[in-house]
């Protein structure tokens, strides 16, 4: 199992331990209602909210929490003024990370941030100084469903996916961002359920990392993650020893 796949496993699990207490919900709100104060308040002519909304129904969020979510960002019900920020920086051993907040108060945030990279041996650092080490993907997890690694192929490369990463209960596909909402629609039409969709940033190169360090970049990005503003967090860490 490479350690991209390692790390996938562990971020899914974190994902569904996070569901459980329902902080996840926290950050689907957040998504939901910056997605519509972009784009406006109609999941149709929305793309980037319809995916919220999606990944919000596939975490068994109640409807009228997605439609308050919705109403707050258009102004029908008042609700907090979001801003989308990213910060950057390196953690133990080197190692490159990217953390996509969405947050009403920056100073906090930034203060916040910066504690958690500095009390596991990290660095903030400038805007640009690690997002070229980064491309911007989509990717969608989806359930193993009694598929195998074949079936889904057959399903999604014409659409345009890039990469399949295949675990003992569910896959992960990458696809560049202009082939991203076929590839979802393929799975859809192919009658699968996605447990999630969503751009995010996967690393280039990665950089190998063991013992202590590995240690205190999971420390790190749990920090990190524990943050109700803190959306998402990406690393080019490969972990080779962990199980």
């Amino acid at each position: 199992m490479s350690g991209h796949s390692k790390w996938s496993t562990i971020k899914r699990k974190k994902a569904a331990q996070d569901a459980k207490r329902g902080k996840i919900f926290t950050k689907l709100i957040k998504e939901i209602t910056v997605a519509a104060r972009q784009g406006g308040g109609d999941i149709d002519g929305n793309p980037r909210l319809r995916l919220a909304v999606d990944n919000a129904k596939s975490a068994n969020m109640p409807m009228d929490n997605i439609e308050r979510a919705i109403k707050k960002a258009t102004g029908e019900v008042e609700g907090a003024n979001y801003l989308e920020l990213t910060y950057e920086g390196y953690g133990p051993g080197g190692v490159a990370v990217l953390v996509e907040c969405v947050t009403d108060n920056k100073n906090r945030t930034v203060a916040e941030v910066r504690h958690s990279f500095s009390k596991y041996g990290g660095s903030l650092g400038e805007n640009g100084s690690v997002a070229w080490m980064f491309d911007r993907k989509g990717v969608i997890t989806l359930p193993v469903q009694g598929k195998t690694e074949d079936d889904i192929m057959e399903l999604v490369l014409d659409a345009g996916a890039e990469d399949i990463l295949s675990e003992d209960d569910y896959f992960e596909i990458t696809s560049a961002i202009e082939d991203f909402e076929n590839v979802r629609k393929a799975l859809i039409e192919g009658g699968l359920e996605i447990e999630n969709a969503s751009l995010q940033w996967i690393a280039k190169n990665t950089v190998e990392v063991n013992g202590e360090t590995t240690e205190k970049l999971i420390k790190m990005i749990d920090s990190l993650e524990d943050n109700d503003d803190v959306q998402n967090v990406y690393s080019n860490a490969e972990f080779t020893d962990v199980e």
